[in-house]
């Protein structure tokens, strides 16, 4: 990483230094998404190519506060938001990465409405973990199917 490039643009610093959110890196990723709860992982994105990356750290606050004690906020810093993003199989930027005790429940992403945020963090609060969207095919034990492609 350049030491002139900072770690995140300033709106996305200031969840941090200002609103509680943890800044994330790949050496703080998994103690942030082992603890208990919900979890937000904020992908801010180039504000150069991802501009709406700047109203997301704007509006997360405001999100986080109508849904009081709710989930926790990670801003995932730039230098490592590539890694992470293919890790729950993220493509897009900005974005929002539900999880719940350690486990992916969905991503939000993009800039929204208000009403349309307000509905789509609701949903993702009450939706089950479920596998994140990642390449690959899930491994399966032999015991599980008895059914065989021979």
């Amino acid at each position: 990483m350049d030491n002139d490039t900072p770690t995140l643009p300033p709106l996305a610093a200031r969840l941090v230094s200002e609103r509680g959110a943890t800044a994330i890196d790949t050496d703080t990723l998994a103690a942030f998404v082992a603890r208990p709860g919900d979890r937000v992982l904020f992908f801010c994105g180039d504000p150069v190519r991802f501009p709406e990356g700047l109203d997301v750290a704007v509006v997360l606050p405001e999100l986080q506060a109508v849904f009081p004690g709710r989930f926790e906020i990670g801003v995932v810093e730039r230098h490592c938001e590539d890694a992470v993003a293919r890790r729950y199989g993220s493509q897009r930027w900005p974005s929002l990465i539900f999880l719940r005790d350690g486990e992916y429940v969905t991503n939000v992403s993009g800039m929204h409405d208000w009403g349309d945020y307000v509905e789509r963090i609701a949903a993702a609060l009450a939706m089950p973990t479920s596998r994140a969207p990642t390449i690959g095919i899930p491994l399966v034990g032999a015991a599980a199917s008895s059914a065989s492609c021979h």
